[in-house]
């Protein structure tokens, strides 16, 4: 999960006055101005070895699940259990809700780069435009950049469009339907996976509160990949895992790819009409590990200008997430967190954050 995935924790600012501080934190989070080069620049060049990573298996893809289907709770257990993504279609958000949410975040990536700057994600914030947050763990930059909205985004659609209130409300009344509907979707899925998971009705119906976003919206993030001088040597996104329990993805072309465990990289085709639907490691740890945070990345190409928007499905910052007692046989592989204190250790330890809240149970196997 990208942006959104991570918190606000403040770099160590040992030895360095506070101007050095916020200097380093803007050169950090500041996208490069695409359309001002015409070949790839160093800071973005990433060192491929032999056999091309970027190289992918075209035999398979991922499970396509249509949620109107009666075996749709048998299909995406297998989904969950052996990909850890999956697309819906008959998904119940509107067409044209979808196809606007890609328009109004084109116009926004095609401001200027002096103008987009304008909503520059601040130090203590994880909402506005910028590089993912990840970016720190990688000597070489994405060729990406970002607009996470956290609730509403009417604060920085005031700096972006400070004179076409018009346009403001436009994309304020989108974006807030877009996680609007997505909230509903991602609840619906998510008790689907419960009675995947073997799950009662009745206990699905106890957790669900618990776990979700309830009256409040999850993050939602804007994503753009623009045209590449030679992306066999850029990357639009590192490979990762999300940290929510879900995340829910509408492409607006092929750029996503996912690690099959046997195979390698997987490109995830995009469905007219469908999401994609990917576990993070937050369902892990409910599951038990039965269904797998699915590690995945973006990667670019030189004729067209890949948008993305994903909504990040979790529970609220101080719930306890743990293995489900009707999945914790023979004893839970995953000792209790918090999304808060997870998106902490996840901040700090990126992709090995899983590993480190293993229950002493299976750190003595």
């Amino acid at each position: 999960m990208p942006t959104s995935q991570y918190s606000s924790l403040k770099t160590n600012t040992k030895n360095t006055t506070k101007d050095d501080h916020n200097n380093n934190h803007q050169c950090s989070i500041i996208p490069l101005d695409f359309k001002s080069v015409s070949k790839l620049p160093e800071s973005h060049t990433w060192e491929l070895t032999h056999p091309n990573p970027l190289s992918t298996s075209e035999s398979e893809s991922i499970p396509i699940i249509n949620l109107s289907d009666p075996k749709a709770i048998s299909l995406m257990r297998h989904a969950c259990e052996n990909w850890g993504i999956f697309h819906v279609t008959h998904h119940g958000v509107p067409s044209n809700l979808l196809r606007e949410v890609e328009n109004q975040s084109r116009r926004l990536f095609s401001l200027p780069s002096d103008q987009k700057l304008l909503a520059i994600r601040s130090l203590d914030s994880l909402s506005g435009y910028g590089l993912p947050r990840m970016s720190t763990f990688f000597p070489k930059r994405m060729w990406s950049e970002g607009f996470t909205i956290i609730e509403s985004p009417l604060e920085h659609t005031r700096k972006l469009w400070p004179h076409d209130h018009h346009q403001r409300d436009h994309f304020c009344n989108v974006m807030e339907s877009c996680q609007k509907e997505m909230n509903r979707l991602a609840e619906h899925i998510m008790g689907l996976m419960f009675g995947s998971l073997g799950l009662t009705q009745q206990d699905t119906k106890n957790i669900k509160p618990k776990y979700g976003c309830q009256n409040s919206s999850g993050p939602l993030q804007l994503n753009s990949y623009p045209v590449c001088p030679d992306p066999t040597k850029a990357m639009g996104l590192a490979a990762h895992t999300d940290s929510s329990l879900l995340t829910l993805l509408l492409q607006s072309s092929t750029g996503l790819q996912v690690q099959k465990e046997g195979i390698g990289w997987v490109p995830v085709h995009a469905v007219e009409g469908a999401l994609v639907i990917n576990v993070g490691d937050l369902m892990q740890i409910l599951s038990n590990g039965r269904f797998k945070s699915v590690l995945h990345r973006a990667v670019v190409n030189k004729t067209h200008h890949r948008i993305s928007t994903a909504y990040f499905y979790g529970p609220p910052k101080d719930v306890k997430i743990e293995p489900l007692i009707q999945l914790s046989s023979p004893f839970p592989l995953y000792r209790p967190t918090t999304w808060k204190e997870y998106l902490g250790i996840k901040a700090n330890h990126f992709n090995k954050a899983l590993e480190l809240i293993r229950s002493d149970i299976t750190k003595a196997q």
